[in-house]
């Protein structure tokens, strides 16, 4: 089952997304949305609770989906919500002509130096402890000499 669909579509120098979904057979209606910079511009929801009886209902609500996002894009292409974007004829030849700077990566981020300072007193050097009789042997060989007891024989 095809969950949604989501494009971004770029018009008179403006980006924007357009995103479909199906709320699923507990609330059968498919919701188109048009967005610009995070906010909704338009939206359509069409209900299919008249056919959720029907045999293709994954195919036919997919076609649906498919129909009523192309329509958005089209209606956005097309000009039908200049008005609402507030692209008259002059803006729209402003937004249009607008293109975003082209901002250059930063430069890497480097670490200051720290050189560490001595600590106040030298510490105490203690002869390390003998190692234990594990010493040498893989985690494996610790754990299964622990598990049949073998420490406790030595």
């Amino acid at each position: 089952m095809v969950v949604g669909f989501n494009h971004n579509f770029s018009y008179k120098g403006q980006v924007y997304h357009v995103q479909t979904e199906d709320s699923g057979i507990r609330n059968p209606h498919i919701i188109t949305l048009l967005y610009r910079g995070g906010t909704i511009l338009a939206s359509k929801k069409t209900s299919y609770a008249d056919i959720i009886k029907i045999d293709s209902l994954e195919t036919v609500v997919e076609e649906l989906m498919k129909t009523q996002h192309r329509e958005m894009l089209r209606l956005l292409k097309n000009g039908d919500f200049d008005e609402i974007l507030g692209l008259t004829p002059a803006t729209a030849k402003v937004a249009a002509a607008k293109t975003p700077p082209v901002i250059p990566p930063a430069p890497p981020a480097v670490a200051p130096t720290v050189t560490p300072s001595p600590p106040p007193f030298a510490p105490e050097k203690k002869p390390l402890p003998p190692l234990p009789p594990t010493a040498g042997l893989s985690l494996d060989e610790i754990i299964l000499s622990y598990m049949i007891g073998e420490e406790n024989k030595k």
